[in-house]
Parts: structure tokens; C-alpha cells; sequence
């Protein structure tokens, strides 16, 4: 690591370290049970396929739901570690039940509570990483915290499939062991994160009123905007999976795609959101989109394992350059005491983008073919460019 690189990263709060840790240790946690959970269901409590996709929809959905007004709450009671930390509570006890669980009722119920857990922590924590960070540093705390995360994602599905392996395909002995991370998340963050003290005392006012929500301006709800369509331009994760069965690949290793994807991810996160500090979010923003083309291409040139693997590689430097990006930029064009409203608003567009995104990509997908699919990502892509290219073209003009 370079000096200037160990300079920047010992000028980030401890906080932040603090929440980047607690994100990988409930990502670990979520991880080595969300990876697991589509085969316990099917092979040891015997759903069908419809029964996953149904719970599995529901989850993701209440999420979405929760982010809001979990934001929105932040804001009102300007208090956002205790907020964050029920939510991390939540979903830590939920974690048991999948482990006791003997029916899909209980793996449902712990399911939407997980995922309330989710939805209630995401928008405070990104206001709180929003509130502790220098301005001048906030893109390199968010790739931080987002790197961070990331490594969780990729240990979580490594350690579950080391311990599959060593006790013969036992999920619940797997989950259990999930238990101890999402608890030591918990305590993390309640001794080691501190609050910013406010300079004036805070009045609670109802942030989704009318006349506070016109204070989240035009260039707010035009990053609000470039994310969704950036969200519409990538859909789900689970289509880099079916690529890779498609080339041959062994079934117990296709979870691996993944994996490889996190990888590039965590480790290309910090350095572009450092990156971000220093140059035009709207370049980096341009370059995240032509990563992504060639992504797509990639991965619509052929099925093979070698090729799906650079798709998979160049997806996850697509997903480090603007996803810590994204944040940084809410947290910019939103005013200090409405951004847990501000993060609760874009990740619901988001959310709800990445819905109609992958259901288009599943209709592309079964009618017409894998190449299809990636071929029209691509061309989704050029055209989002070119309108951010004309946004810039506007704006110089009216310079």
C-alpha cells in the first residue's frame, strides 16, 4: 500500500472502521444461511420452487418497504446508531430460527424479520457513515465500509460451504455457527460506534412533510434517478449464477461465481471511492457504465467458464466504482438533517428498479436466450451513457 494510500485510510474516522466491520460481520452471519437457505428449503423441508421464489419475493419486498420510513425515523428522532443498531439486533435474532426451524412458516417468519432488521438498519447507518466522515474524505469512508461489506459476502458462502463439507451436509449445525457473528455485529457497534454530537440542539419536525421533502432539491432527485437507471442497466446477481451452469460447470462449484465477484468488489471499492474525492462523479459514473458494457459482452460472447469469469470479474470493478459512488452522492446533494430520509427514498427507487430489472431480464432470458439478455444489458447501458453525456452537455452550455 502505497503512503498516500495509508495516509487517507489512518485520517477515516474510527467509527467508520467500526461500521465497515459490523456490516462483514453480518454479512458473514446473513451469508452463510441466505446461501444455504434455497437447498435447506427444498431438500429438508421439502418446498417447491414456487414456495422459495414466493418467500424469497416477500423478503426482499418488506425490505424495501422498512428503508423508508427507517430513514425517515432517523431524521425525526436525530438519533441514528440506536436505530441502526435495532435493526442489526433483529436480524441477529432471527438467525436461530432458521437453525430450529421445522416447517416454511418459521423459515418465512424469520425471514420478513431478517429482513425488517435489514431495511431498518441500511438507511440510518449510511446517514450515520454520511454524518461522521470529513466531506472532503466521504468517498473513501463509503468504499471503505462498502469494501468492507463485501469481504463478508464472499466469507459468509465460503466458510458455509467449508462446513457443509466437514459435517456432511448438515444446515443446521451451519446455521448455528452463523449465530456467533450477528451477535458479535451487535456488541461491535454498541461499544465502538459514537454518535456526532449535534452543534444545536435538534427539533423533531415530520421529515416527509411536503414543504421538507421540496428541500430534497432537483440534483438530489437526479442522483436518485441516475440510480435507479443504473439499477435497471444491472439486474440481479443470479443471472451471472445460471450463466455459469450454463457452461458446464460443476453444480457445487457455481455458487464460486459469486464469490469471485465479491472479491473484485471488495477490494475495488475503497480505492474508486477514494478516486471519487478527487475527480467528477459524473466521469466516474460514465466509466462505471462502460465497465459494465464490456461486462455484458463479455458475458454474452460465450458460456464457457474461463469467459463467464472475466464477465464476473469486470461486473464486480462495475459494482466498486458506483455503489460507494452512489452513496457519497446522496450524501452531498441532501441536507444534513434529511438524509436518513434522503438514503430511505433512493434505496426504494433502487430496490424497486432491481425488481422490474430482473423480472424483464428472466422474460428476455426465457424467450429469447442468455446472450440476449446480456446483449440488451448493454445496449441499456449506451443509452444511459448518452444521457449522461447530454446532461454534461447541458450543463456546459448553461455555464
Amino acid at each position: 500500500m502505497s503512503p498516500v494510500n495509508t495516509s487517507t485510510l489512518r485520517q477515516i474516522p474510527l467509527s467508520i472502521w467500526v461500521l465497515g466491520f459490523v456490516s462483514l460481520l453480518m454479512d458473514i452471519s446473513s451469508e452463510m444461511i441466505h446461501s444455504l437457505l434455497p437447498l435447506f428449503m427444498v431438500t429438508v423441508l421439502g418446498a417447491s420452487a414456487f414456495s422459495v421464489g414466493l418467500i424469497e419475493g416477500l423478503a426482499e419486498s418488506t425490505a424495501l418497504i422498512v428503508k423508508v420510513f427507517s430513514g425517515a425515523l432517523s431524521d425525526y428522532l436525530g438519533n441514528r446508531k440506536w436505530l441502526a443498531l435495532f435493526g442489526y439486533a433483529l436480524g441477529a435474532v432471527t438467525k436461530p430460527l432458521f437453525a430450529l426451524a421445522p416447517s416454511l412458516g418459521v423459515v418465512l417468519t424469520a425471514r420478513l424479520l431478517d429482513r425488517v432488521g435489514k431495511g431498518v438498519r441500511g438507511a440510518p447507518r449510511d446517514a450515520l457513515v454520511a454524518d461522521i466522515a470529513p466531506a472532503h474524505l466521504r468517498g473513501a469512508a463509503f468504499g471503505l465500509r462498502q469494501s468492507l461489506d463485501t469481504v463478508g459476502a464472499f466469507v459468509g458462502p465460503l466458510l458455509a460451504v467449508g462446513l457443509m463439507l466437514v459435517w456432511v451436509n448438515d444446515f443446521r449445525a451451519v446455521f448455528w455457527v452463523a449465530v456467533i457473528p450477528g451477535i458479535l455485529a451487535v456488541v461491535l457497534l454498541l461499544v465502538g460506534v459514537r454518535e456526532p454530537e449535534r452543534s444545536e440542539p435538534h427539533q423533531r419536525i415530520n421529515p416527509i412533510r411536503r414543504e421538507n421533502l421540496k428541500r430534497l432539491g432537483p440534483a438530489y432527485w437526479w442522483v436518485v434517478c441516475i440510480g435507479a437507471v443504473f439499477t435497471l442497466a444491472r439486474f440481479s446477481e443470479a443471472f451471472l449464477v445460471l450463466r455459469a451452469q450454463q457452461g458446464g460447470m460443476a453444480l457445487a462449484l457455481v455458487p464460486l461465481v459469486m464469490v469471485a465477484m465479491n472479491v473484485v468488489y471488495a477490494f475495488s471499492a475503497y480505492p474508486f471511492g477514494k478516486l471519487s474525492d478527487r475527480i467528477s462523479h459524473q466521469a466516474l459514473l460514465a466509466l462505471g457504465l462502460l465497465v459494465l458494457i464490456a461486462a455484458d459482452l463479455v458475458l454474452a460472447s460465450s458460456a464457457h467458464w474461463s469467459v463467464v469469469l472475466a464477465g464476473v470479474a469486470l461486473w464486480g470493478v462495475h459494482m466498486g466504482i458506483t455503489q460507494g459512488l452512489l452513496a457519497t452522492m446522496v450524501a452531498n446533494t441532501a441536507p444534513a438533517d434529511l438524509r436518513g430520509t434522503a438514503y430511505g427514498f433512493f434505496n426504494l427507487i433502487s430496490g424497486l428498479a432491481m425488481l422490474v430489472a430482473s423480472g424483464l431480464a428472466g422474460f428476455v432470458w426465457d424467450r429469447l436466450g442468455a446472450a440476449f439478455t446480456f446483449y440488451a444489458g448493454a445496449a441499456f447501458c449506451a443509452l444511459t451513457l448518452s444521457a449522461l453525456a447530454l446532461q454534461a452537455l447541458r450543463r456546459r452550455t448553461s455555464a
